[in-house]
């Protein structure tokens, strides 16, 4: 990966919407060139895919958590991270090191929606043996977006 390709990484981050024409414009290529890296940041892997960002307020969402969770299971073991992955309320499950096992993000419509999703849910996984629930009152940044140096990042973005 050059510098051209960072470039269109960070211009892909701001807007995942921008044509081919603009990329090739903004970094000096021509169309062609640019969805030939395009496709070839695709197929090794650097860009996984193309989202909508919602806006969890509009969508009646507007509990954000994170919680702890330790289980059973031996050191490497990964079943209940899996196991909690299938449930689309939970956006992310990170295996973390520390007292806890693992660590989830969450988005619900309240604290009622949270309590019962932790009972009804999380707590009927065999292998949680507990949790310890954080809940977000306001959020200053939030973003999917991998930063990019300085150096890299394009002079229009």
């Amino acid at each position: 990966m050059d510098k051209i390709d960072h470039k269109i990484l960070t211009l892909l981050q701001n807007n995942a919407r921008i044509t081919n024409s603009e990329i090739a414009r903004k970094v000096g290529m021509v169309p062609s060139g640019v969805l030939e890296r395009i496709r070839k940041l695709e197929e090794c892997g650097c860009i996984e895919e193309y989202t909508a960002k919602l806006n969890p307020e509009i969508l009646n969402l507007k509990l954000l958590a994170f919680v702890f969770v330790r289980s059973s299971e031996g050191v490497g073991e990964l079943s209940t991270g899996l196991a909690l992955a299938k449930f689309p309320e939970i956006m992310e499950v990170h295996n973390v090191a520390g007292e806890d096992c693992l660590l989830l993000k969450m988005r619900l419509k309240d604290n009622k929606s949270l309590s019962e999703f932790l009972r009804e849910k999380i707590g009927k996984v065999p292998t949680v043996k507990s949790t310890r629930t954080i809940i977000v009152l306001e959020t200053t940044k939030e973003t999917s977006r991998i930063y990019q140096s300085e150096q890299l990042k394009s002079d229009d973005t």
